[in-house]
């Protein structure tokens, strides 16, 4: 694609980056959750720009972020009383419904299906340029496909300066995971992926909403981002290891990879970075017990495994409950297989 000279704007020049995505440009722009690569979801030319720029997938849909909910009829419906009371708890904020798409919505959006993925973002940026532009924005996050989510605006510029328009700067992301995503077009609702609103908040919310996430079949069209394909991995080779209280499996496959000469990471809890062997490098999550934290500090410790040059990158696992499971969805697909279980003898692969 042709280079592109990607300006970077701040919040006082929103009306710059109105002007570009009416005139059918791709802009990325802060949302709660993560950084997203906006583009008229109604503008088939526009959405284009965003495949091209990220490399996606043809067949991984988009998220449409609107600004309020009485635009939704516009692109989705009709959903039941269920979903509505989704919307009434969870909205603003990072939860999306996947529903019943209007013919106006361009196939290019919705990967080829009969749905779409909806959500009202809380950012204070991101919905004054959904108000001022009067714009569906269609926002997968702003990365190269494949990368570490983007949680700041250097995260953008690092991955798609040349390739897009512009790149608005509203700082750090507060979430720093993706939104939840609920399928509501049948029942029991299914949890296609977890973030930021937990399946046990679902659940509380909505009786019966199940998880669907790890059902993915790799020969159809996924119906959420994030099911499909792998995500969030740094070019440093990324290994997961669980049930490893003691970090033992862990420091003994540091060890192994520093003895054949590799420049090797250990991604853990702050209660544990003593146990971290000498000469690898600390990624500290943070507080074991602060997962909103460790939530926040994620892609970016992923991305700084590549900007110190590792070829390694050995993970503690976390439990798989509440915020957990969204952060350990994450992990697995950045590890790509690569995952390692103490409470086998051998610490074979998890399979």
């Amino acid at each position: 694609m042709p280079r592109l000279e990607t300006k970077l704007l701040t919040p006082d020049q929103m009306a710059d980056a109105v002007r570009l995505l009416q005139a059918g440009e791709v802009v990325a722009f802060p949302t709660e959750t993560v950084y997203g690569l906006g583009a008229n979801a109604l503008d088939t030319d526009a959405i284009a720009k965003i495949f091209a720029a990220k490399g996606r997938p043809s067949d991984n849909p988009l998220i449409v972020h609107v600004y309020q909910r009485s635009q939704i009829h516009q692109i989705a419906g009709p959903w039941d009383s269920d979903a509505g009371k989704l919307m009434n708890a969870f909205w603003p904020g990072p939860l999306t419904l996947v529903l019943p798409k209007q013919e106006v919505v361009p196939v290019s959006v919705s990967g080829g299906l009969a749905t779409v993925a909806v959500r009202i973002p809380s950012h204070p940026v991101a919905l004054r340029l959904l108000e001022e532009s009067a714009l569906f924005l269609a926002a997968p996050s702003a990365n190269v496909s494949g990368r570490p989510s983007p949680t700041r605006a250097e995260h953008v510029w690092n991955d798609l300066h040349g390739r897009i328009a512009a790149v608005l700067d509203g700082g750090l992301c507060g979430f720093g995971l993706e939104s939840s995503v609920v399928d509501c077009t049948e029942k029991p609702f299914r949890l296609l992926r977890p973030g930021g609103v937990t399946l046990e908040a679902l659940q509380a919310c909505v009786s019966g909403v199940i998880d669907g996430s790890s059902a993915a079949a790799s020969d159809e069209a996924p119906r959420s981002p994030g099911m499909k394909y792998q995500h969030y991995a740094p070019t440093a080779a990324v290994t997961l290891v669980i049930h490893d209280p003691q970090l033992r499996l862990l420091r003994a496959r540091v060890e192994t990879a520093q003895s054949l000469g590799q420049r090797v990471g250990a991604m853990v809890v702050s209660e544990n970075v003593a146990l971290v062997p000498a000469g690898a490098m600390v990624l500290d999550m943070g507080p074991r017990d602060d997962l909103s934290r460790i939530a926040q500090s994620l892609f970016h410790l992923l991305r700084e495994a590549d900007a110190y040059s590792l070829d390694a990158v050995f993970v503690e696992g976390l439990p798989e409950t509440a915020l957990g499971r969204a952060i350990m969805n994450r992990l697995r697909k950045a590890a790509g297989g690569r995952i390692l279980n103490g409470h086998e003898t051998q610490g074979a692969d998890e399979r």
